[in-house]
């Protein structure tokens, strides 16, 4: 929305890849449109509607990188789900926040920078008065006087409480540890797709070229969400997809309610 919105305004020129007909984005689409040349590069680790993974990331940045382009990556699908490592991917910039599987709740988000970013070559559209070089000055220099590094990046002044409560859902993630948390992850979603599918209920999810959450393809995946909410199954719609998406928490009890209060749902209503 934002990057739309620049769009509008004029401050860039934006253009989109769009997913094939089964909804999935192909690599090779991506190539053809660096090639063209692109200034920026934005790519999800994993799609938010379908769970789609990108496993073929790390040549996708390193091509973008041959045409000339920089890469921002979207982790927040992907953070605490799969071994995220933005070095190692040598990717521009990333991304992310606490409030989905590092369970840290809503307001602690972040941007990584490399470090070859760092030298004060590339500045910001939007900041806040924490960029300046010397933000308890009160002073206004024109032009701006940006601090060094990753604080001329910084907005306004932030929220402190959002951090703190953040900070529980990391140490949870550290102590488990991600590829236990994936593991069981996907043993999950391998369940839950088991029991929709015993039930009628085409489903998807559980396997490595997918994030942490079930999808299942219906028009009425909207309705369908709002109903299932209504009796205690708490999923949501992204279109044409409905997101199910069992946490460490979740028993196998409710996994079974939920394949069964869903194909009660379809049922009723003749879906």
């Amino acid at each position: 929305m934002i990057l739309r919105h620049y769009a509008r305004r004029g401050r860039i020129a934006l253009s989109f890849v769009e997913p094939r007909a089964d909804g999935w984005f192909a690599a090779d689409d991506l190539l053809a449109a660096f090639s063209k040349g692109v200034d920026l590069a934005v790519v999800s680790q994993v799609v938010f509607n379908t769970g789609q993974v990108f496993l073929e990331l790390p040549a996708l940045i390193a091509a973008a990188h041959a045409a000339g382009a920089r890469v921002l990556v979207d982790v927040y699908h992907s953070l605490g789900v799969l071994p995220v490592d933005v070095a190692a991917l040598d990717a521009d910039f990333a991304i992310g926040g606490s409030y989905k599987y590092l369970r840290g709740g809503p307001g602690a988000c972040f941007l990584y920078l490399h470090p070859r970013h760092l030298d004060g070559s590339l500045t910001t559209l939007d900041t806040g008065w924490f960029a300046k070089r010397e933000p308890f000055a009160y002073q206004r220099p024109d032009p701006p006087q940006f601090a060094s590094g990753g604080d001329a990046f910084l907005e306004s002044t932030p929220a402190i409480l959002p951090w703190y409560q953040a900070r529980a859902g990391q140490v949870f993630t550290l102590a488990i540890g991600v590829q236990r948390l994936r593991a069981y992850s996907l043993l999950q979603q391998q369940r839950l797709v088991a029991l929709l599918r015993e039930r009628g209920v085409d489903a998807d999810g559980g396997t490595r070229e997918r994030g942490a959450f079930v999808i299942i393809r219906d028009a009425h995946a909207v309705e369908l969400a709002l109903v299932l909410q209504e009796r205690g199954v708490h999923g949501d719609a992204r279109g044409s997809y409905l997101r199910l998406c069992p946490d460490v928490l979740t028993t196998d009890a409710e996994l079974v309610a939920a394949a069964e209060i869903h194909a009660a749902v379809r049922a009723d209503r003749n879906i």
